[in-house]
């Protein structure tokens, strides 16, 4: 059986902007990935052609879709479709209820590793990155647990957790307060598949422009910080998510 990565994200693009590159590596590597987002991001400044928010979210989701082919996840997915979570709202959601859902697909899903967001929110310390890092991390431990959901299908328990975190911030944006990373990934071999399935969010088009500088500066890394393992250890620093990773 391979290897499984599980990456939980707020809007559609948060899979591409922020976690791009660990995905194609692991396509690379042909260990299977999906992508649990919770929104259609129909809140945001930039919208394309649309003139609803139906219109908008459609939009979302085909370049949700597309996005996900150029970076070779196997399994795409919105959470609590089609009675999806609201864009910009997350913190006013049962969390519970989130958590719930998130433990079910978790113990469905069987990932290895898990990787999200930071509870700083990121680098645009958007709320709704803040709250699927609180969903995710407590659905993580929670899915292993006989005391947690016990309806919710048979246990299981991944094996890491990561956060995304970085070294820089955004420019004219109001500074989060990221975690210490412990792990570096090159992502210099698949940056230009992360660029492309950036630009298949095409209603985005004016925020890729806006970070172009930072991620030519920046982009040929991203960090995370492990926020868990089933295997008590030092923090240390790695290169590898699934370093001795047992299948």
């Amino acid at each position: 059986m391979p290897l499984r990565l599980l990456c939980v994200i707020a809007h559609p693009d948060d899979e591409c902007f922020g976690f791009g590159g660990a995905l194609a590596l692991a396509a690379e590597r042909g260990i299977e990935t999906t992508i649990i987002c919770l929104t259609e991001g129909t809140a945001g400044s930039y919208r394309g052609t649309a003139s609803t928010p139906a219109e908008l979210g459609q939009l979302r989701r085909a370049e949700f879709a597309a996005s996900c082919d150029i970076l070779r996840v196997h399994h795409h997915e919105f959470l609590n479709d089609p009675d999806l979570y609201h864009d910009g709202q997350l913190e006013f959601a049962n969390l519970s209820e989130m958590v719930g859902k998130l433990v079910h697909r978790i113990r469905q899903l069987r990932p290895h590793v898990i990787i999200t967001f930071s509870g700083d929110g990121a680098l645009n310390t958007h709320a709704d990155h803040t709250v699927v890092s609180a969903a995710t991390t407590a659905a993580f431990h929670w899915s292993g647990s006989p005391k947690r959901y016990p309806t919710l299908g048979d246990l299981y328990q991944p094996q890491r957790l990561y956060y995304l975190t970085a070294n820089f911030f955004l420019p004219d944006r109001l500074r989060p307060i990221p975690a210490p990373w412990t792990l570096t990934l090159d992502i210099r071999s698949v940056f230009d598949r992360k660029q492309d399935a950036f630009r298949a969010h095409t209603t985005q088009a004016p925020l890729m422009e806006q970070t172009r500088p930072i991620f030519e500066k920046y982009g040929q890394e991203e960090r995370y910080a492990l926020a868990a393992a089933i295997v008590p250890q030092p923090a240390t620093q790695s290169t590898d998510m699934f370093e001795a990773i047992a299948e």
